[in-house]
């Protein structure tokens, strides 16, 4: 089962995808998060390119478990979501997935203008990942 990861941030939409199996994720690319049209035109046609079954976005949550200002906005795409794309979409604790990728990334060495790029995808991907792990058991 294909399933596509979405990490929905202000400025940009990371953006990961599962392999065949819905064992691995693997970051893609990441969406500017306006203007809305072209949003869904790019998700459209990764959705085109590739048949999913599901769609993972990562719901952002208070260290205590309580929702915030961010979490609203995801929902409010969510919804947005469900007007332009008949799938599936399923909501997955977020919490210090950036952190985690920015980690990564340092101990990588990458750059700062390039992590500027690559966090949101890669953020997208542990989220996917953490997800998938969890359907795995």
């Amino acid at each position: 089962m294909r399933v596509l990861g979405l990490d929905h941030g202000t400025e940009r939409i990371g953006v990961a995808l599962s392999d065949e199996l819905g064992m691995i994720a693997q970051p893609i690319e990441f969406i500017p998060s306006h203007p809305v049209p072209e949003i869904w035109d790019r998700l459209k046609a990764i959705l085109e390119a590739t048949p999913y079954e599901l769609i993972v976005i990562g719901m952002p949550r208070n260290m205590n478990g309580s929702y915030g200002p961010a979490a609203e906005k995801v929902k409010d795409f969510i919804a947005a979501l469900g007007e332009e794309i008949a799938i599936p979409v399923r909501t997955w604790d977020e919490r210090l997935s950036s952190s985690q990728a920015n980690r990564v990334l340092l101990q990588a060495n990458v750059s700062r203008k390039k992590r500027k790029g690559t966090v949101d995808k890669m953020a997208a991907a542990i989220i996917l990942q953490s997800y998938l792990d969890s359907t795995q058991m």
